[in-house]
Parts: C-alpha cells; sequence; structure tokens
C-alpha cells in the first residue's frame, strides 16, 4: 500500500470513528492500569458497570495490596477470569509499592514485569495515562492489519514492530481503538461485511 493511500484510510478511520476514545473511570494511575487488565477477553461494558463500586471500595494502592483475593473477587464477579484478575490485581499492587514505591512505572520493560500485565495492557497504560506513542496490538488490529497489508506478522510483537514503520508516529494511539471499532462491526473474525466497508478500496483482502 502507498503512502497516500495508508493516509487515505487513517483519514477514514478518523471520520468514522473519531481520534479519542472514551476513557476507564479512574482517579489514579493504578487504578486506570488496573481497568485495563480488567478489559482483557471481557467487555467494555463490564468494566465500566464494575469500576464505580470498585474504587469506592479501593480508594488507595495499599487497600487494595492488602485486602483478601475473595474481597476484590466480589467487585469484579461479573468480569470474565475474574478470579485470576483479582489475584493477579491484588500482587500488581504489592508490586507497585515495593519495588516502585507506590508509583507506577512508565516504560513497558517495567510494566510486563507487573503481574497480569502483557505488553498489550502496557502499551495501552502508557498512551492513556501519559499519552507516550506506542502501537497496541489485540486480535482486531493483528487482524485488520494484515488484511490490509500493513503487516505480515504472526503474532502481535512482529505487527507492532511493521505498523510502527508503516504508520506515522502521531496515529499510533488511535489505531488501537478505531481498527477495535471496526473490527467488531465491520471487518469481524467470523466474517468480512466488505460491502459495508469504508476501506474496502485500500484493502488487499477484499472478498468482493
Amino acid at each position: 500500500m502507498t503512502n497516500e493511500a495508508i493516509q487515505m484510510v487513517l483519514q477514514t478511520l478518523d471520520q468514522e470513528y473519531g481520534t479519542t476514545k472514551e476513557g476507564f473511570l479512574h482517579y489514579a494511575d493504578w487504578q486506570l492500569l488496573l481497568a485495563i487488565m480488567l478489559s482483557a477477553q471481557s467487555t467494555d461494558k463490564q468494566v465500566y458497570e464494575a469500576l464505580p463500586g470498585l474504587w469506592n471500595r479501593f480508594t488507595s494502592i495499599e487497600q487494595m495490596a492488602e485486602a483478601p483475593v475473595e474481597e476484590i473477587e466480589e467487585y469484579i464477579r461479573s468480569i470474565g477470569l475474574y478470579k485470576s484478575k483479582a489475584k493477579n490485581m491484588k500482587q500488581c499492587c504489592k508490586q507497585i509499592i515495593d519495588e516502585y514505591d507506590g508509583n507506577v512505572p512508565t516504560t513497558v520493560e517495567e510494566l510486563i514485569k507487573l503481574a497480569g500485565v502483557g505488553r498489550k495492557s502496557a502499551t495501552l497504560f502508557l498512551a492513556d495515562a501519559y499519552d507516550i506513542p506506542g502501537v497496541t496490538v489485540d486480535t482486531h488490529v493483528l487482524r485488520i492489519a494484515r488484511r490490509l497489508g500493513w503487516a505480515n506478522g504472526k503474532n502481535p510483537v512482529q505487527v507492532e514492530q511493521e505498523l510502527m514503520q508503516v504508520l506515522p508516529k502521531d496515529y499510533w494511539n488511535r489505531i488501537n481503538f478505531q481498527l477495535i471499532y471496526h473490527g467488531r462491526s465491520v471487518c469481524t473474525a467470523r466474517k468480512c461485511h466488505c460491502d459495508q466497508c469504508l476501506l474496502s478500496q485500500w484493502c488487499e483482502k477484499n472478498m468482493n
């Protein structure tokens, strides 16, 4: 795909899905990190509904670190994989307190050392919390980037590196949520709705 075509795709995504997204409810950086952790393999709606009660109960990182796992579970029971997430949330907060003096680290390398934090969550946190440029690759981004011919990698790390070469840096932080919205509504994993797709004229995998 030419640079001109890439720019046209990016402009189309901006027009269709906007350049900013609704963030998760939080009052501190550690809460944002945990909210992003909760969103893995869960819907945003489930997370949005759970957060008010969770943050009303756990107002400090110390409270979360010291709470019984079973109590944390009660506040996130409606979210997928809630048992393992509750365990990771508690351990993550303990690590931040013990190893980083209560301050959430600000590099991917440090963040992925925390319990329950993968590369995707780390990159997304840095983008949302500090506006640090980074390409967050989930299943939607990986699938659509390959269909558009932007990447050939077989795993998220490979695709992340390819997209950082292809896309202007100004677009890194928003390409994730734009392609998530597009992947949920049009370019789904089960079926490509090419007849409804605003990107079809530039797509290398157009099924029409």
